[in-house]
C-alpha cells in the first residue's frame, strides 16, 4: 500500500470510494459528501486553495482510502472526506491518514474541524482518540447540513 498526494488521474477512484462509502451506510443524502460538487474534480479543488491538500491509500492501483485538508477560515482547517473502503478496514490506513492530514494540519493552522454524522460510530470514536473536542454545534459557514456531530482540534505550540 501506498501513501501519496493525490493526482488528476486519481479523481474518478476518489469520488467512487466516498460514493459508495457513502452509499453502503445509507448516507447518500443531500446535506453529505456525497451531492459535493467537488467531487467531479477533488484534485483541482484541493490544488487550488492555499494551504490544503488530499492524500490517498493506493494498492494494486487502486484507491482505497483517502483524507483532505482545507481552510475553513483563516486560523482553522476542515478535516475532509476521510474514507477507508470496507475491505480495507481494521488494517490501521484511517490513522495512517490521520498522523499525515493533521501532520500538515499543524504544520499550517492552530486548529482543525471536521463534521460526521453520529451513525459512523467508528469515526467519532477515531476523532475522540486523536484529542478532537466534540462541539455542541457546528462554526458558522458549515455547508453540511445533515451531519449531526462536529469536532474541534486545537494545535498548541
Amino acid at each position: 500500500m501506498t501513501l501519496r498526494s493525490m493526482t488528476a488521474e486519481d479523481n474518478e477512484g476518489v469520488k467512487q470510494l466516498i460514493q459508495s462509502s457513502l452509499k453502503s451506510l445509507g448516507l447518500d443524502k443531500p446535506g453529505t459528501a456525497y451531492f459535493d460538487p467537488e467531487l467531479n474534480n477533488l484534485f483541482s479543488f484541493y490544488d487550488k486553495q492555499p494551504k490544503s491538500a488530499y492524500w490517498v491509500v493506493e494498492e494494486n492501483g487502486v484507491i482505497v482510502g483517502g483524507v483532505g485538508i482545507a481552510p475553513f477560515n483563516e486560523t482553522t482547517c476542515e478535516l475532509q472526506k476521510l474514507y477507508v473502503d470496507a475491505s480495507q478496514q481494521g488494517k490501521g490506513l484511517a490513522k495512517l491518514l490521520m498522523d499525515q492530514a493533521l501532520s500538515f494540519a499543524k504544520d499550517n493552522y492552530e486548529a482543525c474541524y471536521l463534521e460526521t454524522h453520529s451513525d459512523l460510530g467508528a469515526a467519532c470514536h477515531l476523532y475522540e482518540k486523536y484529542d478532537f473536542d466534540l462541539l455542541e454545534s457546528p462554526l458558522e459557514g458549515s455547508v453540511h447540513s445533515f451531519m449531526d456531530k462536529w469536532y474541534l482540534k486545537g494545535f498548541t505550540s
